[in-house]
């Protein structure tokens, strides 16, 4: 008994301090959770692969010299004498053919001088007309190419849309199996007034109808591999011919976002198409931008040399495509022009093609800006690109084994 006693004395004096307190047990030691492993930085997305057929023109490019590469962004009237020798010297980019080239030519005629004109080009020349119908007809006014003259637009537009499409796919296999592969239409200029001058040229009808138009005509032509041309931007409306002088138009903003500018929009949205074979094309339209003042945009140049011009076609209307001069050889743009490097400003305001008769001046010209510093080699560099581009898709152009590009004529 007494030793029981004894032990459970001892077991009390170990529960108790010196204080007489009790000593609490030892804390439980907290549950400490396992260190949280650093995050992964996010993974890098790998950049998607260059697209190979754009990887081929800016190797192309890359290989140009600054003569080749300004030669591409020349456009030009054919020339009386040495059309052909013209080609390799200038490095053109394209010719354009006028009622004088073709008069009283046979369709065999006319084929073989084209192609005299292609098997001298380094690059595959853009071969252009104005086929418009109507007024304007370069090919189908020599019966012997083709019996009668193409319809104006207003005539095909009232007659419906079979007759349009039926005399576009005509006009289209005609111009492509003579050798051109650009027709400087539709156009796509807004007149509902018949004592306006460009009202014989175009559908005579509301910016609606005519931006229905503009699509239509777009499409059939691109059908055939027919590349078009979208003109006069920003809209011509009631102004004066330019070819014999200044034209000033003084219409506000709202009346081209309301109404000219939407033809233009149609035909630009009109980008792949199937093309005979089954094969889905992208070929896009150029667009031609006109010499008019227009005040609301630009009051002190011409369209065709204004930087604001350009920048509403490219930022607002959110076109990417080729876009040209129209002729520079006309009196509305010779007053405007420094010097009379009239191509240098019109490549400085965002052209990347020039139209013009006077190339064997301005060619040189537009090097020796470059070279003196007054116009950047990037502009000619992104024009030139462009226009290899249409040439590509136009079908002038083809990758070949390696991967380079190369004529495909």
């Amino acid at each position: 008994m007494k030793r029981r006693l004894f032990a459970a004395l001892i077991f009390i004096l170990l529960l108790t301090g010196c204080g007489g307190k009790t000593v609490p047990p030892p804390p439980e030691e907290p549950d400490i959770p396992p260190a949280e492993a650093p995050e992964a930085p996010p993974e890098e997305e790998p950049e998607p692969p260059q697209d190979p057929e754009e990887a081929a023109l800016l190797a192309l490019l890359e290989d140009m010299t600054l003569e080749e590469k300004t030669g591409q962004l020349f456009f030009v009237r054919v020339p009386a004498e040495n059309a052909v020798e013209d080609v390799m010297t200038y490095h053109l980019g394209g010719y354009l053919l006028f009622g004088r080239d073709t008069q009283n030519k046979t369709a065999s005629e006319l084929i073989q001088t084209i192609a005299s004109y292609q098997a001298a080009a380094e690059l595959p020349l853009l071969i252009g007309v104005d086929e418009e119908g109507g007024t304007v007809v370069r090919v189908s006014s020599n019966p012997h190419l083709r019996s009668k003259k193409f319809s104006s637009p207003g005539k095909l537009w009232k007659q419906g849309l079979d007759a349009l499409l039926r005399e576009t796919r005509e006009k289209s296999i005609l111009l492509k199996s003579l050798g051109f592969n650009v027709n400087l239409a539709p156009v796509a200029d807004v007149s509902t007034n018949s004592g306006d001058f460009i009202y014989d040229r175009t559908t005579g009808m509301d910016a609606e109808e005519t931006a229905d138009y503009t699509a239509r005509v777009t499409e059939a032509q691109s059908f055939y591999g027919l590349g078009s041309v979208l003109k006069h931007f920003p809209g011509y409306g009631n102004n004066k011919d330019t070819h014999t002088g200044v034209a000033v138009d003084e219409r506000s903003m709202e009346t081209f976002l309301e109404q000219d500018f939407l033809p233009f929009q149609a035909g630009i949205a009109v980008e792949e198409t199937v093309w005979p074979s089954g094969e889905l094309r992208r070929l896009r339209p150029a667009v031609l931008v006109s010499h008019n003042i227009v005040n609301c945009m630009d009051p002190n140049l011409p369209a065709s040399l204004s930087p604001e011009v350009h920048r509403i076609l490219r930022e607002d209307l959110g076109f990417d495509g080729v876009v040209m001069t129209d002729d520079l050889a006309m009196d509305a743009v010779s007053a405007y022009a420094a010097g009379g490097n009239v191509a240098v400003m019109s490549i400085q305001a965002g052209n990347d093609l020039v139209v013009t008769t006077d190339y064997r001046t301005q060619i040189p010209r537009v090097i020796q800006a470059v070279r003196d510093g007054a116009l950047e080699e990037e502009a000619v560099d992104a024009a030139c690109l462009r226009v290899l581009r249409w040439k590509l898709e136009l079908g002038l152009l083809e990758q070949t084994e390696e991967g380079t590009l190369g004529p495909a004529l």
